[in-house]
C-alpha cells in the first residue's frame, strides 16, 4: 500500500519513462488487499474517524461492508456524504484527517487505510454502471444556479438536483473540475479519473452545465439572481497571490498553477519540457506538485524554497517526504529577494530567516540558487466582487452558508470554513444546497 515505484530525477528521460512516472501514484487495492484490510478495523463505537471527516463520512460501516463483500453498499455509504469520494480516496490527506484519528495509532500499530479502502469501494461501484445510486426527488419547480464547477459548486449542484431542483451551473473554464481536473498533480489523478468521477455525479439528471461562462464577464450575479430561484457560489479563489521583488518579470519566472494545468492538460507527458535546473517557492502541496512533476519530467536539480520551517509547511508530512523521495531539495527559513537574467531568469536570490525577538525576520545573510525556471506557489486570493461583503478576504457567510445577499449562498475555497481541501469544498457543497432547499421552501 506503498507508493508506486518511479524513476523520477535525471535529463534525458525517455518518454517511456516520464509516462511510467505519471501513472498512478497509488495503485488501488485488490480484492484481497481491501478485504484483508478491511478485517483490521475494529468498528468502534463512536468512531474518531468519523468526526475528523469533514464529510461525517461513516467509515467503520462503509469497511465492514467492504469485508463482507457488499461493494455497492459500501459505496453508497460513502457517496451519500461525499458524492465527490473518488478523488477523496486518491488525493484527500487522509494522514492529516481520518487516518491520523484512527485508534489503531493508540495502540501502536499502522492506522487503517481508509482513503485506499474508500478508492476501492467507490470505483468499483463506478465500474459497475447501471442506474444512479441516488434518486431525485419530486420536481420542484425552482432553478438554482451554480456559479463554478468545481467540487463546491457539484457537490450543491448534486445535492439540490438530488432535492428536486432543476441546476444550471456556469463555468468560465472548458471542461468542469476546477482544481480536481486543473489543479493536482496527474499521478494523483491518472487515467482522467476527474471527468470519470463528473460523469458519475452528473447520472442523477437535472443537472446543465454551461461552459466559457465566467462571473463578470459573460454572466453578472445581478442577471444570475433575476433568472434563478437560488445562486450558489463556488468561485475557488482563482487569483493568484505575487512576489513583489526584482525579476519578477523575467521569462521564466511562472505561477505553479498555470505549470500544473498546462501538464495537467498535455496528452503527451513528454511534450512538456522543463530546463536543468527549477526552483519552486512555497511551502503547501501545490508546490510539492510543481516540484515532483519536474522531477519526474526530467528535470536535474528542483529546489523547493520555503519562508519557514519544515512544521510551518501547510503541506503534509507525507507530501514532504514525497518531495524528498523524488529527489527534490527542501531549503528551509528562505523568502525570496531577486530574480537574476538577462530577460531570461537563470539565478534566485534568497534571504536566509529566523525569528527573532518573536518575530519573523530576514537576517541579512544572501544565497544564490541557480534557476532557468521559477514556479511561485505562494497562495491565492479571491478576486474582486461587488455587492458582497467580505471577511477576511474572503465571502462572508452566515451558518446556512448565505452571503450578505438573500438567496445567495457561496461555499468551498472563496468562503472560509475551513481547510481549502477538496474534502472541505464538497462538505460545503452538501451543507448549502440543503440550507437553500430550506429557503427554497420556505
Amino acid at each position: 500500500m506503498g507508493l508506486r515505484p518511479h524513476l523520477a530525477g535525471g535529463a534525458g528521460l525517455s518518454p517511456g519513462q516520464i509516462e511510467d512516472n505519471f501513472a498512478d501514484l497509488t495503485p488501488p487495492l485488490t480484492e484481497l488487499q481491501a478485504v484483508t484490510e478491511a478485517a483490521r478495523c475494529l468498528y468502534c463505537y463512536d468512531a474518531p474517524c468519523i468526526k475528523a471527516c469533514p464529510t461525517s463520512i461513516d467509515v467503520p460501516t462503509f469497511i465492514h461492508q467492504i469485508r463482507t463483500g457488499n461493494l455497492k453498499g459500501s459505496a453508497h455509504t460513502i457517496l451519500e456524504a461525499n458524492i465527490m469520494g473518488g478523488t477523496c480516496g486518491r488525493a484527500c490527506p487522509t494522514e492529516v484527517l481520518c487516518e491520523r484519528a484512527c485508534v489503531m495509532n493508540a495502540k501502536g500499530d499502522e492506522p487503517i487505510h481508509i482513503g485506499a479502502l474508500q478508492r476501492h469501494a467507490v470505483e468499483a461501484r463506478m465500474a459497475m454502471g447501471g442506474d444512479h445510486p441516488f434518486v431525485r426527488a419530486a420536481p420542484s419547480g425552482k432553478k438554482v444556479a451554480v456559479v463554478g464547477a468545481g467540487p463546491a459548486g457539484l457537490s450543491f449542484a448534486h445535492r439540490a438536483a438530488m432535492l428536486g431542483h432543476d441546476v444550471t451551473v456556469f463555468e468560465a473554464k472548458p471542461k468542469p473540475g476546477g482544481l480536481n481536473e486543473y489543479g493536482l498533480a496527474a499521478y494523483k489523478m491518472a487515467n482522467d479519473f476527474a471527468q470519470a468521477e463528473i460523469d458519475f455525479l452528473l447520472g442523477i439528471g437535472g443537472i446543465t452545465i454551461r461552459y466559457g461562462q465566467a462571473l463578470g464577464r459573460d454572466v453578472t450575479l445581478g442577471s444570475l439572481r433575476q433568472d434563478h430561484a437560488a445562486v450558489f457560489l463556488g468561485l475557488g479563489i482563482g487569483a493568484v497571490n505575487d512576489l513583489a521583488v526584482p525579476g519578477n518579470d523575467l521569462k521564466g519566472v511562472e505561477d505553479a498553477l498555470g505549470f500544473i494545468e498546462r501538464l495537467r492538460q498535455a496528452k503527451n507527458k513528454a511534450a512538456i519540457k522543463v530546463p536543468k535546473n527549477v526552483v519552486v517557492i512555497g511551502g503547501g502541496n501545490t508546490a510539492i506538485d510543481a516540484a515532483v512533476q519536474c522531477k519526474r519530467l526530467g528535470a536535474q536539480n528542483v529546489t523547493l524554497v520555503y519562508r519557514r520551517g519544515e512544521d510551518q509547511m501547510s503541506a503534509t508530512a507525507w507530501e514532504q517526504d514525497l518531495a524528498r523521495t523524488n529527489n527534490v531539495v527542501l531549503k528551509l527559513w528562505s523568502m525570496p529577494v531577486r530574480f537574476e537574467g538577462n530577460g531570461m531568469v537563470n539565478e534566485a536570490v534568497f534571504e536566509k530567516t529566523a525569528i527573532i525577538d518573536g518575530k519573523f525576520s530576514g537576517t541579512g545573510e544572501t544565497y544564490a540558487v541557480p534557476a532557468d525556471l521559477v514556479l511561485k506557489a505562494i497562495g491565492q486570493k479571491l478576486a474582486p466582487l461587488e455587492g458582497l461583503k467580505l471577511d477576511r478576504g474572503k465571502i462572508w457567510v452566515d451558518a446556512n452558508f448565505q452571503t450578505s445577499l438573500p438567496g445567495v449562498f457561496a461555499g468551498g475555497d472563496c468562503v472560509d470554513t475551513g481547510e481549502d481541501l477538496t474534502v472541505q469544498s464538497v462538505e460545503d457543497g452538501k451543507r448549502a444546497a440543503i440550507a437553500a432547499d430550506a429557503y427554497l421552501r420556505s
